[in-house]
């Protein structure tokens, strides 16, 4: 009976049902035994679709319902579980296992009871905790799924400035991310804030400006990041529906100035606070960056009592960030250019991408939760994340490619709308896997100089 006993808590600890089907009951062991194929064919779908279909998914699950039914699940499948193995307990009639026995047959059954339960629980818990992310962050009155755009999902990326030392925020690093909806390949395009002169597509700031050039405006300097203190201040009235779709009459307004600057359709876009943005680094356990030219923690001298040149700097090489040093990484002007920044903005991107991985979340997913949550603002809805984060997982192996418009491909006061034009829809065309070798006049491979009229064309 001692030996029985030992069999039956360890068969039925790796095969719920198991315990109670050998002792006899039947009729329950059945049942969990049946529940335990069930959910063995449910694990062997799920890793079929991560390695074949992956999006239909993570689209369930990045939405709210389909959290909130996983978490229930998982709670059912331990506290079943464990109620098999007391049910087995309850079989092995301890009463006539050996007396010697009888405490390490109760305390084995303990285990075998509290370790699925306490692990489903956990696992619950964590499913509720990013499900309160999902809802809190994503979907909102007007949100709805938008299918691509010439076969490519673009999402405008916002670096939000809101420090100490300026009134509200504003975009102060400006990008699109373009999948292909199908290979998941991506194109980054980098657009200098500080862009002059561009064309807005069709909307209210287009009406406002007469079709033509952003010249003129009722703000300081006509800059692309301009365009959202300009908006927010003086023509909000010019979106009243911004905050139903989840945005702001500023964010639409930049919005319809980078499709007009891209040519590309745009649905959704993502903003993330600067000032916030060390949280969510050190939630992730920090960042590692390979550093190509010295980099200080400081500002340039702009006239300002007291002003002392850095002392601190961050070295060339490959570097472990805190938070607090990847901001300064992302945001530092000192002896240094705002193309140098975008590019080590774009470094960063790519270093939080990294550490976005199941191993890394798993003991961090409450911390990175609400680390995102006080960040990140966006109006894409529930699903659509999951969407994109696959994408984002494709491109890892479909390749990526980078567009910065930026000399000297382009003049950023006074740039060829037509070459930015052209140079995108080049680069989305081009196999991200080879090697692009560009051309006398610094554009992308594929673009070619029309000796009429002096323009890029495609």
């Amino acid at each position: 009976m001692t030996r029985r006993a030992w069999w039956l808590l360890g068969a039925n600890f790796l095969i719920p049902g198991a315990g109670s089907t050998l002792a006899g009951n039947t009729r329950f062991g059945r049942f969990m035994l049946r529940f335990w194929l069930f959910n063995l064919s449910l694990v062997i779908i799920a890793a079929i679709m991560w390695f074949v279909l992956r999006g239909p998914l993570m689209f369930a699950f990045s939405t709210g319902l389909g959290l909130t039914l996983l978490a229930i699940y998982l709670f059912i499948v331990g506290g079943l579980w464990a109620l098999s193995t007391l049910d087995t307990l309850r079989l092995t009639r301890l009463i006539k296992v050996d007396p010697y026995a009888r405490g390490l047959v109760a305390m084995l059954a303990i285990v075998c009871m509290m370790v699925p339960f306490f692990g489903a629980a956990w696992a619950s818990a964590l499913t509720n905790q990013a499900k309160g992310l999902v809802t809190s962050l994503f979907g909102g009155p007007s949100a709805g799924i938008t299918m691509p755009a010439d076969g490519r999902f673009n999402i405008l990326l916002l670096g939000g400035d809101s420090g100490a030392d300026r009134e509200g925020r504003r975009p102060d690093s400006i990008s699109v991310m373009s999948f292909d909806a199908f290979t998941g390949s991506l194109v980054t395009i980098g657009v200098p804030r500080n862009l002059e002169r561009f064309s807005f597509a069709d909307g209210p700031m287009k009406d406002y400006y007469g079709g033509g050039l952003y010249e003129g405006c009722d703000v300081d300097v006509c800059y692309l990041n301009s365009v959202y203190t300009e908006v927010e201040v003086y023509h909000q009235d010019f979106y009243p529906d911004a905050e139903a779709r989840g945005s702001t009459p500023g964010i639409e307004a930049t919005r319809e100035a980078v499709e007009g600057i891209t040519g590309l359709d745009i649905p959704y876009y993502a903003m993330v606070d600067m000032q916030g943005f060390a949280d969510l680094i050190d939630a992730l356990g920090g960042v590692d960056i390979d550093v190509k030219e010295r980099v200080g923690l400081g500002i340039n001298d702009d006239g300002s009592e007291g002003w002392a040149p850095p002392t601190t700097y961050i070295e060339p090489g490959m570097q472990h960030m805190d938070g607090e040093i990847a901001l300064w990484y992302a945001r530092s002007r000192y002896e240094s250019t705002d193309f140098a920044r975008m590019e080590r903005q774009r470094q960063l991107q790519e270093a939080i991408i990294q550490k976005f991985t199941p191993g890394n979340l798993s003991g961090r997913i409450g911390p990175v939760s609400q680390a995102i949550a006080k960040v990140v603002t966006t109006d894409l809805p529930e699903g659509m994340a999951g969407v994109f984060a696959d994408l984002a997982l494709k491109s890892r192996s479909a390749g990526s490619q980078r567009l910065d418009l930026v000399p000297p491909l382009i003049d950023i006061e006074n740039p060829d709308l037509q070459l930015i034009l052209d140079s995108v829809q080049a680069t989305i065309r081009q196999d991200p896997k080879a090697t692009p070798t560009p051309s006398e006049d610094g554009a992308p491979q594929g673009l070619a100089r029309d000796p009429e009229d002096e323009r890029a064309v495609a």
